[in-house]
Formats: C-alpha cells, sequence, structure tokens
C-alpha cells in the first residue's frame, strides 16, 4: 500500500505533516504533478510545489 506524505509550513510556522493512505486521494492528488514531477514521485523523490514537500512511499 502507498502513502502520500505532505509537509507544509502553518502560518505560525509550525510545520504540518499529512500522511494520505486512501488510494482514491492519492490518484486525485497525482493530477496536480506535471508528468516530470510524476516520475520523480513515483521513484520515492520529494517534489516541491510552490511551499509544500510532497513524498510517495510504498509498502
Amino acid at each position: 500500500m502507498s502513502v502520500l506524505i505532505r509537509k507544509y509550513k502553518l502560518t505560525t510556522g509550525l510545520v504540518q505533516e499529512e500522511r494520505i493512505d486512501d488510494p482514491e486521494r492519492i490518484e486525485r492528488y497525482m493530477r496536480i504533478f506535471d508528468r516530470e514531477d510524476v516520475k520523480k514521485i513515483q521513484t520515492g523523490q520529494k517534489v516541491f510545489i510552490e511551499k509544500d514537500e510532497w513524498q510517495l512511499i510504498e509498502d
């Protein structure tokens, strides 16, 4: 099962981490990445969109 991890900074300066394990939500989020970013994230690399850090982890 895959887990999509999103790290983002709140307005207070704290870093929040969201772990997404629902396959439907992962598929929906994958649509926001361009083709090159999809290739990177599928190999486990971190991808940055604006100020958010995304990483896909395969279990």
